[in-house]
């Protein structure tokens, strides 16, 4: 795995050498520039995962760096971290105003140093990968949590969850609306995974209106019948007066015709490593396929538990 590049803008050489010191021994790489034009430089061709910023620089301070590097759309995703020995909470409010992601105040130990870096290139890589709707972890974290319970061989449960008629839905009320849809799928499933779940039970959002929980057989069932019930009663609020009373919406299909569709469900698969092996993410989502497809063919929100022993 390659190493993440830290990028350290210091004008003190006492300052640099410390913490270019600590978290080379805590595995990162270090760049060091010792003004801020020199920082910005490197920030273009070193491309560093994360800047350590000092905010007292002769010429142009840390405040005016953070600046010049928040107004290029390309650095919005990289993390600043702003260091100064004044304890004042002007410059925080500044720095934080300007787009750093954290404060660090001197002198400081070395585990706050690490601690405060590897938390912050943690929230950014996740905020990297996860979906801009409802905040949840996408495919590249999913494979690897499947694949992680796997390797480590541990009894787990891969619910994946769907809606029914959302395209219909999507068509007549729109996409604004549609995707309060999704938003309310992942606020539902996200609270039925805490009241029913374990603490380390994982929430994805594969796309659209698909989405993914990994945990374990014991809980998996329960986390379904709680979102059922809680997707059912709070679905409605989507829908205008009329089509509730109704019990479906209409629309027209591309040949002209009037197309009736039932109010949106969700369908849920469960697959498990309880009585069968799964060796990979790709065998669990063509399992969960052939059973969203039978779930599909049921009336309402249910769910769909595989029981196959081969």
């Amino acid at each position: 795995m390659f190493k993440k590049k830290i990028l350290i803008i210091d004008d003190t050489e006492f300052m640099t050498k410390l913490i270019s010191d600590i978290l080379t021994g805590a595995d990162y790489d270090v760049v060091v520039a010792s003004d801020g034009p020199t920082g910005l430089q490197k920030v273009r061709t070193e491309k560093p995962d994360l800047v350590i910023l000092d905010v007292v620089m002769p010429g142009m301070d840390g405040f005016e760096v953070c600046r010049i590097l928040r107004e290029d759309e390309s650095n919005n995703l990289m993390p600043i971290i702003m260091l100064t020995a004044q304890e004042n909470e002007d410059d925080k409010l500044t720095g934080l105003e300007l787009g750093a992601d954290d404060y660090i105040i001197k002198p400081f130990n070395s585990r706050e140093l690490v601690s405060r870096v590897r938390n912050t290139l943690k929230r950014i890589d996740r905020n990297r990968w996860a979906n801009p709707l409802t905040g949840l972890r996408g495919n590249i974290e999913i494979q690897a949590e499947i694949n992680q319970r796997i390797a480590t061989r541990q009894l787990f449960a891969v619910i994946y969850a769907d809606l029914d008629n959302f395209k219909a839905y999507n068509d007549v009320y729109g996409f604004a609306s549609g995707d309060r849809a999704i938003k309310l799928t992942a606020d539902i499933i996200i609270d039925n995974v805490h009241n029913f779940g374990n603490s380390e039970d994982f929430i994805g959002h594969i796309g659209g209106d698909d989405f993914i929980i990994v945990s374990t057989p014991d809980k998996a069932e329960a986390i379904c019948q709680g979102i059922i019930n809680d997707f059912d009663n709070k679905i409605k609020s989507l829908y205008c007066d009329e089509d509730l009373q109704r019990g479906y919406i209409v629309t027209s299909n591309r040949q002209g015709q009037i197309m009736k569709f039932p109010l949106i469900s969700i369908s849920l698969a469960i697959v498990s490593n309880e009585i069968r092996e799964l060796i990979s993410h790709i065998q669990i989502s063509e399992i969960a396929a052939e059973l969203k497809k039978k779930a599909k063919t049921m009336p309402g929100s249910t769910y769909v538990k595989d029981r196959r022993k081969n």
